[in-house]
């Protein structure tokens, strides 16, 4: 059976042969299924699954697939490239290939090229990496040490943006054109359906990508904010609309003193679930979240992770 996810370019394939060969228990079924309905068409064996694997960057993917945090609301997946189809690898389907979910990510990440470009820029320039489909330009990201490797080509410390999917853009720390790329990344971010990120990105001391450090004080430390709650609010809008219980909702809020912030918005009686922001509304009042924070506990098994009140009287209508 083929399937088009949202937002990609080529169907998936759902093929159960492989677990029913193995007899795999009923539940093990369900799990797969449940991860692959709007994916899939896998090799039968790790020898053919192997070389075929890719790492990709995303907020959110269909179903239960294999996943690890990457960046913040940020995770790696590992997708199967076949020709016509990319499908994604969920945890169900290592116990047919025999492997372990570390050498699943380790291969993925083997596969790509880790290339980098030729020659040596004379001044900081922005360098706009676009995937034709094979490259898989933003899962470079994951590759410990590959952004710092772009230092000559860019003119200094580079500093990345993954609007979307298919594009990677690249310039160095201090120059002149990093404050009009976190526009232009926006600009991007909003207007496709392949949405990844409007945040900055570097590598730490490990090599590991990360976002963009810019404190108070710094002179972009408003951009780089604004950037970290657009991808807050997109990331746990789009939760809400895949969950059956009630999430309550995230916006966007412009402060003159403090630049941009996120409130959340909590019905008096709190069943709702909380997306973590910097301020939150209840009823007519608007406190900063310390003032919640000791009175929640996370809900299980939800990324972004949502909290749930503990009987705080403010919450829950008392005194």
């Amino acid at each position: 059976m083929r399937f088009t996810v949202p937002g990609d370019d080529r169907p998936t394939m759902l093929q159960l042969r492989p677990l029913l060969a193995r007899r795999i228990r009923r539940r093990q079924l369900r799990e797969f299924v449940a991860g692959l309905v709007r994916t899939p068409g896998l090799p039968t064996t790790w020898a053919q699954a192997a070389p075929l694997l890719r790492p990709v960057l995303r907020g959110a993917a269909p179903g239960a697939p294999l996943r690890r945090t990457a960046m913040p609301f940020l995770s790696e997946f590992v997708v199967v490239d076949q020709p016509d189809t990319m499908t994604y690898v969920t945890p169900a389907q290592l116990s047919v290939w025999g492997v372990s979910a570390d050498r699943v990510f380790a291969t993925a990440r083997g596969n790509l090229s880790g290339a980098v470009l030729a020659g040596v820029a004379s001044g900081p320039v922005v360098v706009r990496f676009v995937d034709d489909g094979d490259a898989y330009w933003t899962s470079h990201l994951l590759l410990p040490g590959w952004l710092d490797r772009l230092a000559e080509q860019v003119g200094g410390v580079p500093v990345a943006f993954a609007p979307e999917r298919g594009t990677l853009l690249v310039t160095a720390d201090g120059s002149e054109h990093l404050p009009g790329l976190f526009m232009q990344a926006e600009e991007i971010y909003a207007r496709s359906a392949r949405a990844l990120s409007p945040m900055a990105y570097v590598s730490d001391d490990q090599g590991c990508t990360i976002p963009y450090p810019a404190p108070a004080g710094h002179p972009l430390h408003h951009l780089v904010g604004r950037a970290e709650r657009l991808l807050a609010v997109r990331e746990y809008s789009r939760q809400a609309a895949e969950s059956p219980e009630p999430l309550a909702p995230l916006v966007l809020r412009a402060d003159g003193r403090a630049g941009w912030r996120t409130r959340a918005v909590w019905a008096v009686d709190a069943r709702a679930l909380l997306p973590e922001a910097d301020e939150v509304q209840l009823g007519e009042r608007v406190v900063p979240w310390d003032a919640v924070a000791p009175h929640l506990k996370a809900a299980e098994d939800l990324d972004p992770v949502r909290w749930r009140g503990k009987g705080w009287p403010p919450l829950t209508g008392g005194g």
